[in-house]
C-alpha cells in the first residue's frame, strides 16, 4: 500500500487516498454518500450473493423443469400414474412378454438419462461408477447394489423411490 498524500488547495489541505482505496460515490436517493472500502467490499460481497442466489434459484428451475419434462407432467399438473417408462413398455410388449427385475431397472435408468439428455460418462462421473458397469447395468446384464442405484438415480436428479415406483411401473405394464 502507498501512503496517503497531502495536497494544498487554496487554504484548505486535502488528504489524496490511493486509487485501490478511493471511496465510490453512491447515490441513495437524491444525496450522493461516500463508501469507504470495507463498505465497498460488504456492497459487493452482498451483489455476489444475490447473484448465486440468483443463479441456484434458476438452476433449481430448470431441473424442475426437466423433471416435469421427465415425468409427462402436464400443464394442469395431472401427473401420468404410469410414467414414461410404462408407455415405452406398452410399445415393447408386442415382443417379447417377459422381462427381468434387472432388465427393467436397466431400462428405467437409460430412459431416465436419455430424457434428461445426459450422456453415460456424465452420469458414470456424477455417480462413481465406471462407464463400462453403468452400461451393463442399463443393458440389464449386472445387477447393481442398492448403493450404486442410490447414487445413479441421485445423479440423474431422482430419488431411490421414485426411481422403483418407476420399474414396477414397467413391470405392471408386462403383466396386464
Amino acid at each position: 500500500m502507498t501512503a496517503t498524500e497531502t495536497m494544498t488547495r487554496g487554504n484548505e489541505t486535502v488528504q489524496v487516498l490511493p486509487a485501490c482505496c478511493k471511496p465510490v460515490a453512491r447515490e441513495t436517493g437524491t444525496r450522493m454518500r461516500d463508501l469507504t472500502p470495507a463498505q465497498q467490499r460488504a456492497v459487493l460481497y452482498a451483489q455476489q450473493q444475490v447473484l448465486r442466489a440468483r443463479a441456484a434459484k434458476k438452476a433449481k428451475d430448470e431441473r424442475d423443469a426437466a423433471k416435469n419434462r421427465m415425468w409427462g407432467l402436464e400443464e394442469g399438473g395431472v401427473h401420468s400414474p404410469a410414467g414414461s417408462a410404462s408407455r415405452q413398455g406398452a410399445e415393447e410388449r408386442r415382443g417379447d412378454q417377459s422381462v427381468s427385475l434387472r432388465g427393467a431397472i436397466g431400462h428405467v435408468l437409460r430412459d431416465l438419462r436419455t430424457k434428461d439428455r445426459k450422456t453415460l460418462r456424465e452420469v458414470s462421473a456424477k455417480a462413481g461408477v465406471s462407464l463400462g458397469y453403468l452400461s451393463e447395468v442399463e443393458r440389464g446384464q449386472k445387477e447393481a447394489s442398492s448403493e450404486l442405484l442410490s447414487s445413479i438415480a441421485e445423479s440423474l436428479g431422482v430419488s431411490v423411490s421414485q426411481m422403483l415406483r418407476m420399474v414396477a411401473d414397467y413391470l405392471e405394464s408386462f403383466e396386464a
